[in-house]
């Protein structure tokens, strides 16, 4: 396949909220767009071809574990991660900077220390070589290794994560090799409006095909995400995709769009999916409550996934109640084709000028159904 430079371009404006076009050298995405996400080569409980069929467009794969198993090398010999994983379509890998964040490293200015989750073995990454693994592994979109910093925080450990990662990202530019290949900045700040804005700003100045916009979720309100977002997104270059990391909520989702977000991946439709929890246009609920036990109504009369196609609550809260895998294979599939399927909705109401209205409507219905306790992320 010949190289294709990692682009965006705009299709069409609705207020802030855009569709456009990421081009990569595996395929176009049609933003915005959600990313599975595929932390060890694989996203839990499904295959690629079940992914292709319910809509995903790119998936995430993470730079920490596949460097520890199976090892970049090996990736790297049976065909980089598209060969790897059998997926034609794009793939973005992060760099492990939310390990720094989860598995409490060593930092220094050279990089990170950390010890392996699988042998408790010591594994060195820096802003160099986080971005030589990710060129190996053979993703479409790479992304800097950079300092998450968890909340409470105070000013001062925010304004040092974002000062390494700058001096990080600067390397990470230096470093990179392979010009097929996108390297995206992360702008970070936590909730503080002011370093999110000088963050984005010194971080766009560098240069990058793209942007994440990093150190969310880790226990903000929506308000100061939201905050977060409208300092940082102005110092953005217009013309280039924006990525909002381990977002996935549908609120949060709509939220961030409104401001402009293009990209977002997490782990929760299929981490709930696992438990039973089942995203729904009508509101979330669990599977596993005993008035389903005799209901012959699918998930969501309204998705065409095989779940919704072929099975009932009834069946699907027998499947988690005996313990049967094939439940969390289903409602896995149900809560991506529910994701991929609210992407698509956002895209035609952008085209269509009805954003706000779209947004304003899945939010009613959301909220009109109790909220179940234990189906939060």
């Amino acid at each position: 396949m010949a190289a294709v430079p990692v682009s965006w371009q705009v299709e069409a404006n609705d207020g802030a909220a855009r569709r456009g076009r990421l081009a990569t050298p595996h395929g176009v995405v049609a933003t915005p767009a959600f990313m599975p996400v595929g932390t060890r080569g694989t996203v839990k409980a499904v295959d690629t071809e079940d992914l292709a069929s319910i809509g995903a467009q790119v998936l995430l794969a993470n730079t920490y574990h596949l460097m520890l198993r199976p090892g970049a090398e090996t990736v790297a010999k049976l065909g980089e991660l598209h060969g790897f994983m059998a997926w034609d379509g794009p793939i973005l890998t992060d760099s492990g900077g939310y390990q720094i964040y989860s598995l409490r490293p060593r930092i220094s200015e050279a990089g990170v220390i950390f010890r392996s989750s699988y042998d408790g073995s010591q594994v060195e990454l820096t802003p160099e070589t986080a971005v030589a693994i990710q060129e190996q592994l053979g993703s479409d979109i790479a992304m800097v290794l950079d300092i998450l910093v968890g909340l409470p925080a105070t000013r001062a450990e925010l304004t040092a994560a974002m000062e390494q990662t700058l001096r990080w990202s600067e390397r990470a530019l230096t470093a990179k090799a392979r010009e097929d290949r996108a390297l995206f900045g992360i702008v970070q700040g936590g909730p503080d409006p002011e370093l999110r804005a000088e963050s984005a700003r010194r971080t766009a100045a560098l240069g990058f095909s793209g942007f994440g916009i990093g150190g969310l979720s880790v226990g903000e309100s929506p308000a100061e995400r939201n905050g977060a977002l409208e300092a940082a997104i102005p110092e953005l270059p217009s013309g280039k995709v924006r990525y909002v990391m381990g977002l996935g909520e549908t609120e949060g989702i709509l939220d961030a769009v409104a401001r402009g977000v293009d990209l977002f991946d997490c782990v929760l439709p299929t981490r709930l999916a696992r438990h039973g929890k089942v995203l729904q246009r009508l509101g979330d609920f669990s599977i596993k409550r005993s008035e389903w036990a005799t209901s012959e109504a699918p998930l969501d009369s309204d998705c065409g996934c095989v779940a919704c196609r072929r099975y009932s609550r009834g069946y699907l809260r027998h499947l988690f109640n005996t313990k049967e895998l094939l439940g969390q294979r289903l409602v896995t599939l149900h809560n991506l084709r529910y994701t991929a399927d609210l992407m698509a909705t956002i895209r035609s109401s952008i085209s269509a000028g009805s954003f706000a209205a779209t947004r304003d409507t899945i939010v009613a219905a959301r909220a009109s159904q109790p909220r179940e306790e234990g189906v939060d992320q």
